[in-house]
């Protein structure tokens, strides 16, 4: 930078040189043709003046028509820096300012800013544009459910098996919704940057064997096999949030692994990371799908999704909370083989 800079200068310091010298060269043609032209015999004192003002002049009136020049071009630079502005402040954020200044100056740095402002701006407003689309279409989808068993249940002509059939489709629908609205909120929450952190020390394999216990109803009724091993591991995290953690990738696990199939835990302390492993032979995801399994509202397979309740939210929220404790997450999957989530803290 300080080398380029050095030229910069150097240039502008020879551009002067040459400027002034063809300026008094200019003075210099300019009184000697006068001198031939009207036959003039003066000193040579008055007429070394009458060059050094005719050169003067020149370079006065070159330096005036520069100015011209380039006060045109910065207002020019300015008009369509002042429109793009006002376009942005409208929200039309297709603006893209391909304005050519010369070197790099204070002008080339405020134009990359703004083209890096409105292509941030435009990602955002995408972002928002599927946030709300897909939040439409994820409450619209048991609305619709509600609505139509809803208008079924006014038929005196229903038996009490199918009447009960009904309003059991509407209470697990509504039940969808309800967890819809409290995952919002959580995420909403979490990326307010004002949700309540708590940091404490506490013992992480405690946790998980409490998690796994509140869930055995579950997994033994798909008759699933587990297999845990983990060392005792103190970390100092919020231990509210990391039990949200380990609920939502425990019971992601149990969901997708059809009966008689294995979960396994794996908890090992390396240096000074503490690793969790969480595997199933579960039914696997895509690599295509591996890319966008943190993304909110994305479904590998959205009617099966649906079928089992989940809204697309929960590995958002385990991400978001992992990366508040400044650790990672990844998924390693095969189709029909399984899944294995990767937790580092």
């Amino acid at each position: 930078m300080k080398v380029k800079r050095f030229f910069q200068h150097l240039f502008g310091v020879c551009f002067f040189i040459v400027f002034v010298s063809l300026g008094f060269s200019a003075g210099y043609f300019i009184v000697s043709g006068i001198y031939r032209l009207f036959h003039l015999h003066t000193s040579d004192y008055l007429r070394h003046m009458a060059e050094v003002v005719s050169s003067l002049l020149t370079m006065a009136f070159v330096g005036l028509l520069i100015g011209l020049f380039t006060n045109s071009r910065r207002h020019n630079l300015f008009h369509e820096i002042l429109d793009a502005l006002s376009r942005i402040a409208k929200g039309d954020f297709n603006v893209y300012l391909d304005l050519k200044v010369g070197r790099e100056n204070q002008f080339t740095k405020l134009i990359d800013h703004i083209n890096h402002m409105a292509k941030q701006l435009k990602q955002l407003e995408e972002m928002r544009q599927e946030f709300i689309s897909n939040v439409s279409h994820e409450i619209q989808s048991p609305l619709t459910s509600i609505m139509g068993f809803a208008q079924v249940l006014q038929y005196d002509q229903l038996t009490k098996e199918e009447r009960n059939h009904y309003l059991s489709i509407i209470e697990t629908e509504s039940r969808r919704l309800s967890k819809l609205s409290d995952n919002l909120m959580k995420l909403t929450s979490l990326e307010s940057k004002h949700h309540p952190f708590d940091r404490h020390s506490y013992r992480l394999d405690q946790q998980i064997r409490t998690i796994i216990l509140a869930c055995e109803p579950l997994w033994l009724e798909k008759g699933l096999e587990l297999d845990v091993s983990m060392e005792k591991a103190a970390i100092i995290a919020d231990e509210d949030l990391m039990s949200q953690v380990w609920t939502n990738l425990f019971h992601n696990s149990i969901k997708f692994t059809p009966s008689q199939g294995m979960i396994r835990v794996h908890l090992e302390k390396v240096d000074d990371k503490t690793i969790v492993k969480i595997s199933d032979t579960g039914i696997g995801i895509s690599k295509k799908d591996q890319i966008h399994v943190f993304e909110r509202f994305y479904k590998a397979d959205k009617a099966r999704d649906r079928s089992k309740g989940g809204s697309g939210l929960g590995l958002s929220i385990v991400k978001k909370i992992i990366e508040m404790h400044e650790g990672t997450i990844f998924v390693e999957s095969e189709e029909g083989k399984g899944t294995t989530f990767t937790i580092t803290l």
